[in-house]
C-alpha cells in the first residue's frame, strides 16, 4: 500500500454499485463542487472506471494522483486543477 491512502481528502465519491455512465458523472459534479487543487477519493465497483476516470483527468486537466485496486474495488485520488 502506498501512503496515499492515507492522506487526508477533501471529499469522497462513494459510486460503488454503479456502473457506466454514473460514476463519471457523478464524478464530474463532485469536482465541480471540490476547491481547486482539493483531493477527491473515489470508490468504485465498475471496472470501465479503470479507463474512464483516468481519460476524465486528461481530458478535464484534473491530477489522477493514484489509483488501486483491491478486491474488486477500485480507488482513485484525484486532485483538482488550479482554476
Amino acid at each position: 500500500m502506498s501512503e496515499m491512502i492515507d492522506t487526508p481528502v477533501d471529499g469522497t465519491l462513494d459510486a460503488t454499485g454503479l456502473n457506466c455512465p454514473e460514476p463519471v458523472m457523478m464524478l464530474h459534479q463532485h469536482i465541480r463542487d471540490l476547491v481547486p487543487g482539493g483531493l477527491l477519493k473515489v470508490i468504485a465497483t465498475d471496472p470501465s472506471t479503470k479507463r474512464d476516470i483516468p481519460k476524465f483527468c486528461v481530458f478535464l486537466d484534473h491530477e489522477l494522483v493514484e489509483q488501486h485496486e483491491e478486491s474488486g474495488t477500485y480507488l482513485y485520488w484525484i486532485r483538482k486543477k488550479h482554476a
